[in-house]
């Protein structure tokens, strides 16, 4: 795959597809990581002297219609800030930009366009004429196919993978292709059914398989235990069997949680009780994982090599629900292990309990994260990486 450092930038229009889908509230940005990341691609091209333009979603707009609140304004701001350069915000840009060599403009979220997201080749055109090179640097838009990050490469007169897009399929390829063993994987979240193919591909690759969270309650209720009115999906509890099943098959250790943290609601001022998994009334909330399975849970990482994390154990938001997925970050950022986290949820515990810095590698995807580790194993490209490979 061509890479920017490869490409001559010099007096070219370089449009850069980033991920700015920053979260947000009531117009401030609550996390600037991923604007933070974007940084050294954006500087490698204005240090190459290139007439920077910038593209990114926010948010799930209806495309057509314009919303203040998913507006790119004050990301533009931010970036400002960050970059230590003047960046211009475009409102209305699809139809030509007046730039020169040196300046950077951020236009307005892609997805207040019609034909963004089914990937429109006459939408996918126009933003090819904004540019003499096309750099695709956005890996957690990585896993779709959209007009903005497969479309445009595909008209564009030149091509290639960012800074951030580079170091990302490094590290997971590192992690996955490769791995020092043993090899721990940590899946969490409140949904299974998001996960069950990534479930499925990682026992084809790892040594030990960590669950927690709604994953590990579906797990727990596909073997027979009573788990109240936790966070589960029912409709899934064969597929929890098939799931648990197919690890003993694999030989890959996967030890659902002994005992838990539980609430009868989901609250600041929440009482908590810790009970076996045998125990469980049927009132009872699963709100975190318990003292004897955090034990069993860290010794596992703490023999690992390589581990890989997506998803926190428990609604770590609120601080008495929170113990398990701050032992487990403790245990990740202790580990000498190759660490890869990857996830919105799981960024934010780390930055939570400040050990962002602690871990090898901290992806900026969620859903292409879970995709890579889902398809890599197979020899499936990203939609978005494999236009760039076209």
């Amino acid at each position: 795959m061509k890479k920017m450092i490869d490409l001559d930038l010099k007096n070219k229009r370089v449009l850069i597809r980033v991920d700015f889908n920053v979260p947000m509230d009531a117009g401030k940005i609550t996390s600037d990581a991923r604007i933070r990341a974007s940084i050294p691609t954006i500087k490698k091209a204005l240090r190459s002297g290139a007439a920077v333009i910038l593209l990114s979603h926010l948010g799930r707009p209806k495309e057509g219609v314009y919303e203040e609140d998913l507006s790119l304004a004050p990301v533009a701001k931010r970036l400002s800030q960050l970059l230590g350069e003047s960046v211009r915000f475009e409102k209305n840009w699809l139809d030509g930009i007046d730039i020169t060599s040196g300046q950077v403009v951020l236009c307005e979220n892609v997805r207040f366009n019609v034909g963004e997201k089914k990937n429109d080749d006459m939408l996918a055109k126009k933003m090819a004429k904004l540019c003499d090179i096309f750099i695709n640097d956005a890996f957690a838009t990585a896993h779709r196919a959209e007009a903005s990050t497969s479309g445009v490469a595909k008209y564009a007169k030149e091509k290639a993978a960012g800074l951030l897009l580079s170091q990302e399929l490094e590290a997971l390829s590192k992690a996955i292709q490769k791995p020092k063993r043993p090899l721990v994987a940590i899946m969490g979240g409140a949904k299974i059914s998001t996960k069950l193919g990534v479930l499925q591909a990682i026992l084809d690759f790892s040594d030990n398989l960590i669950v927690g969270g709604g994953i590990a309650n579906t797990l727990l209720a596909s073997a027979g235990f009573e788990i109240g009115r936790s966070l589960c999906e029912p409709e899934l509890i064969e597929e929890g069997k098939k799931i648990i099943a197919l690890a003993k098959e694999k030989k890959v250790y996967m030890p659902l949680p002994t005992d838990v943290v539980v609430s009868k609601k989901i609250a600041s001022d929440a009482a908590t009780v810790i009970k076996k998994v045998s125990e469980i009334a049927p009132d009872d909330m699963i709100v975190d994982i318990g003292p004897e399975t955090v034990d069993q849970f860290t010794a596992i990482i703490k023999k690992a090599k390589t581990i890989l994390w997506n998803g926190p154990v428990g609604a770590f938001e609120i601080d008495a629900f929170a113990k398990g997925t701050k032992a487990i970050a403790d245990a990740v950022a202790k580990s000498d292990a190759y660490s890869v986290a990857g996830g919105g949820d799981t960024i934010a515990a780390l930055e939570k309990f400040h050990l962002e810095s602690k871990v090898s590698y901290i992806s900026t995807g969620g859903g292409a994260f879970l995709e890579y580790l889902e398809t890599a194993q197979k020899g499936k490209q990203l939609p978005a990486v494999e236009s760039l490979n076209q």
